[in-house]
């Protein structure tokens, strides 16, 4: 979902990743290896961050 929204993974510590896009001035951190089913909030996170990009876009 993140990188088809044109975001950029980076490596965090241990599982951790963060992401980022050029059109936001934030990160986001999703724990987890790919695959893995993601916590409640850290849904809510991703759906927020990518309503940001698609709001910034316009």
């Amino acid at each position: 979902m993140l990188l088809k929204a044109g975001c950029i993974c980076e490596q965090g510590k241990g599982s951790h990743t963060k992401w980022s896009h050029a059109s936001l001035n934030y990160k986001i951190t999703v724990s987890g290896k790919d695959g893995n089913d993601a916590k409640r909030y850290q849904e809510k996170d991703v759906k927020d961050f990518l309503k940001d990009i698609k709001e910034a876009q316009k």
